[in-house]
């Protein structure tokens, strides 16, 4: 029999088996980290076969076909905590921490994690919401879970960054969605053309049909709109959001404020 707690659905669940389960065919489309809680879990791809027993973690790469076996072993039923590593939220961190991407990993695509007191206990961390399935986790928090397995991953192994921030892909992402998410990162115009999957060129040009005016002009009316939002309605000071909307210092900010709306954003505030 085989039960599943969402944690965050989608996102962070716990799986409990206490007979074996083969999948013949998974395909495992998102970065994925796995801790066994206990029983054996063992995956083969076309490349490797790995195996993981009580207190081992695996990390394993997008896109891959693989055939996976549950296994619970003696005097212990068969449970995992997974955690996927969602694209979209990946690229999130990489703006936020400043990470540099775009090197294709080539290294093996599932990487055994040696266990650690600290990766230990973020796992032991999400087992009350395992124990308490009906006290949901709020999305926010699991959001910061995850990022913080994501730090913890790079704090035990910083050669899993090539593995975690490869966002090569056959197809690009959705532009006017990422854009939209994420114009309040102050990052270089060829940066956000590099994590949506684009040359700086094919960047350019899908940009101007989507939004009809280029990267940077759009950028500039968006963080100021979403600027005179915060003061007008939030009663934000310019100083509390001008590093939080991309501009590099307050005179920069208050200068193109005032360009555009014709009063300095002081002046909003009154």
């Amino acid at each position: 029999m085989t039960y599943r707690t969402d944690i965050l659905p989608g996102v962070i669940f716990f799986s409990y088996l206490t007979g074996k389960l083969k999948e013949k065919v998974a395909f495992l489309q998102h970065k994925t980290l796995v801790l066994q809680v206990s029983g054996r879990f063992t995956m083969e791809t076309a490349n490797q076969t790995i195996s993981m027993e009580r207190g081992q973690m695996l990390l394993i790469h997008k896109n891959q076909l693989a055939e996976i076996t549950k296994t619970p072993v003696e005097g212990e039923d068969y449970q995992t905590i997974v955690i996927v590593l969602n694209e979209d939220l990946l690229r999130q961190i990489a703006l936020e921490e400043q990470i540099e991407t775009g090197l294709k990993y080539t290294g093996p695509a599932n990487i055994l994690i040696p266990g650690n007191d600290f990766l230990q206990a973020f796992f032991q961390s999400l087992m009350p919401y395992v124990r308490h399935p009906d006290e949901q986790i709020t999305k926010a928090v699991a959001i910061l879970k995850v990022k913080e397995a994501v730090l913890l991953l790079l704090n035990t192994m910083p050669e899993l960054r090539k593995l975690l921030f490869d966002f090569s892909e056959p197809y690009k992402i959705d532009l006017e969605k990422f854009m939209l998410g994420n114009f309040h990162y102050n990052v270089p115009i060829e940066k956000f053309a590099q994590l949506t999957g684009r040359s700086l060129a094919g960047f350019k040009r899908d940009f101007h049909k989507i939004f009809d005016t280029a990267p940077r002009q759009w950028l500039l009316e968006r963080r100021l709109a979403e600027a005179r939002h915060l003061i007008e309605r939030k009663k934000k000071k310019p100083s509390e959001i001008y590093l939080d909307l991309g501009f590099e210092s307050l005179s920069h900010f208050s200068h193109s404020f005032k360009k555009k709306f014709g009063k300095a954003p002081t002046e909003w505030l009154a």
